[in-house]
């Protein structure tokens, strides 16, 4: 399957610029927060985003692999990920429609659509990239899950100029968690996950719209050092929460189907 899945980033694509940013707010009209305050609004702020779509380049950087691409994405939470890649004048070479329990991935090139199950060894083939499902649809929109951190108090927790850093470590898997968040919109700017011998995931984030209330940023880099990859995001387009927004994965009726 490696070879059918293969080409869907060997299309250059040209650079895609977005120079709009978020107003900042003036220094006095913000409110410093306490940590737990700060977290609950983060996490309230990921969860306002029900369905996003998205469209820009896609890069990826690996050991085997070094090629950007058009792309559209479309996230319907909580389970469903479509993913498009386009090559040259918006033809469209592969599509892929992820869910926890299924996948289907068409190859338009051959006009074979691979069905099955899920699985880490899946979701690498597809995206590149050896994140889980539930961090690949928050990558996708730029956020962070802290799900587990409602009701757990920080280990460190300052404000350095304009930033809050939030630190989190867990004894049991050695594990440190760093958050660093605009003390005005709320926006995840950096994500790091390390453990004792260094850092094993960063994500930075930045040119930020506001969606639904919401800081979303246009550019996203998540980078996986333990497997040295690297995944860019530049959006040209995004879009949340409308009602046009949903998963069509159609395709033609004498594809031939694999099931994987």
């Amino acid at each position: 399957m490696k070879r059918f899945l293969f080409f869907i980033f060997i299309v250059i694509a040209p650079a895609l610029y977005f120079n709009g940013c978020i107003p900042s707010k003036p220094t006095e009209e913000v409110e410093i927060l306490p940590s737990e305050r700060l977290i609950n609004k983060l996490e309230a702020n990921r969860r306002r985003i029900k369905t996003f779509e998205g469209t820009g380049t896609i890069s990826i950087k690996s050991d085997q692999l070094n090629n950007s691409a058009t792309f559209k994405i479309v996230v319907s939470k909580p389970d469903s990920i479509s993913l498009t890649i386009m090559g040259p004048f918006g033809i469209e070479l592969a599509q892929a429609y992820v869910t926890k329990n299924n996948f289907a991935f068409y190859d338009a090139m051959q006009n074979t659509v691979y069905e099955g199950q899920p699985s880490d060894d899946i979701l690498k083939e597809i995206f590149k990239i050896n994140l889980s499902f539930n961090d690949l649809m928050d990558a996708f929109v730029g956020s962070v899950n802290l799900t587990d951190k409602l009701y757990l108090p920080p280990n460190g927790y300052e404000v350095v100029y304009d930033q809050y850093i939030l630190k989190y470590m867990d004894n049991q898997t050695n594990l440190q968690t760093k958050y660093v968040v605009d003390v005005r919109e709320l926006s995840i700017d950096e994500y790091e996950l390390s453990n004792g011998e260094g850092n094993l995931l960063e994500g930075k984030y930045s040119k930020f719209s506001v969606l639904e209330g919401v800081a979303v940023p246009y550019n996203i880099q998540i980078k996986n050092l333990r497997d040295n990859q690297l995944l860019q995001i530049d959006y040209r387009n995004m879009r949340a929460n409308k009602k046009d927004i949903y998963i069509n994965f159609d395709v033609p009726d004498d594809a031939t189907v694999i099931k994987w």
